[in-house]
């Protein structure tokens, strides 16, 4: 098939050709959206990535071009609209699961650099500075540790905070026994809000879980809270957020995700002036640390994504279900 990929970057390129079995393949920088929609001519599918629009407008023009199948090379799809895809009869295919690992070790890490202030420490030392002074941190050690969403990711990363000798309490609608065999605790969301010393959220962004951490979920949780999101921005209230940070309700906040993303992360806008004002404002705390959605940026992931993408494309080709319809 004749495949248009969109919001591509060069490491997308890489792990594609590598993968790309007898498919034709073409990358556009460019992300989908009602100006570069045109691009899909002459093409069979497209592939797009967690930023592309995939609405209405955009559907009716791709089913004009004759666009058959929508290849999300992602887990997320709250971007495109199932209903008019459905009534268009154009296919949509998704990567429910490339490496969990890779994303559960990033929020770790967001943890880690947070809490021990490693961040901080690189620049003192390499500008000759080598005071401790406001690097103190805290053992994780026995920490309780309450993880929004179980699912691979979600489990992958309480087992690792399981394996720092961490309480780990979770909520999702679907209990994973794996964890519960470890000795995760299920509890309603009221609880792991007030009782974790850390929250991670790993569940999707639905009609139920948008701005799932607002005013009213800030209120229950500790003081001095660490709330880290590596799944989807809308999940925060990003202006609750910021005042629950000037008030210290916060002590640490780590995203991998912004509510705004779209047109900011992924470029480098280094030389120009930063227009979003929330994100402007996130980036003056001493206590924020922002990863420009980097999570899923391992090889293991890449190779996965290309595969699985590239699988569910032939699948569609044969005429076969592959498994990861939406």
């Amino acid at each position: 098939m004749k495949i248009a990929f969109f919001s591509t970057k060069p490491y997308d390129k890489e792990f594609f050709e590598k993968n790309k079995q007898t498919h034709e393949l073409a990358f556009y920088d460019v992300s989908l959206n009602e100006s570069s929609v045109r691009l899909a001519e002459g093409f069979d599918a497209i592939c797009v990535f967690v930023n592309d629009i995939v609405n209405a407008t955009i559907l009716e023009k791709l089913a004009q071009l004759g666009i058959k199948l929508i290849a999300l090379r992602c887990a997320g799809f709250n971007n495109v609209d199932f209903e008019v895809a459905k009534k268009l009869n154009i296919s949509v295919v998704r990567v429910p699961a490339y490496s969990p690992h890779a994303v559960a070790e990033h929020a770790v890490s967001l943890i880690m650099t947070l809490n021990r202030k490693t961040h901080k420490a690189y620049n003192r030392v390499r500008e000759g500075n080598f005071s401790l002074e406001k690097l103190i941190g805290f053992d994780l050690f026995q920490k309780t540790i309450g993880v929004i969403g179980t699912g691979k990711i979600g489990e992958a990363f309480a087992k690792i905070m399981l394996g720092f000798g961490c309480k780990v309490i979770a909520y999702d609608i679907f209990k994973n026994q794996n964890l519960i065999d470890l000795g995760v605790t299920y509890s309603s969301l009221d609880d792991v809000l007030s009782q974790s010393d850390i929250i991670s959220l790993h569940c999707p962004l639905t009609d139920k879980t948008i701005h799932l951490i607002d005013n009213e979920a800030l209120e229950k949780m500790k003081t001095g809270v660490m709330l880290i999101n590596t799944s989807r921005g809308a999940l925060i209230d990003t202006q609750a957020v910021v005042e629950a940070l000037k008030n210290k309700k916060i002590g640490y906040l780590g995203l991998d995700v912004y509510e705004q993303e779209s047109n900011i992360f992924f470029n480098d806008l280094s030389e120009e002036i930063l227009i979003d004002d929330t994100l402007a404002r996130l980036m003056t705390f001493p206590n924020v640390l922002i990863t420009s959605h980097q999570g899923f940026l391992t090889e293991e992931a890449l190779t996965q994504i290309a595969i699985i993408t590239l699988n569910n494309i032939s699948a569609f080709e044969e005429g076969k279900k592959s498994g990861n319809e939406v």
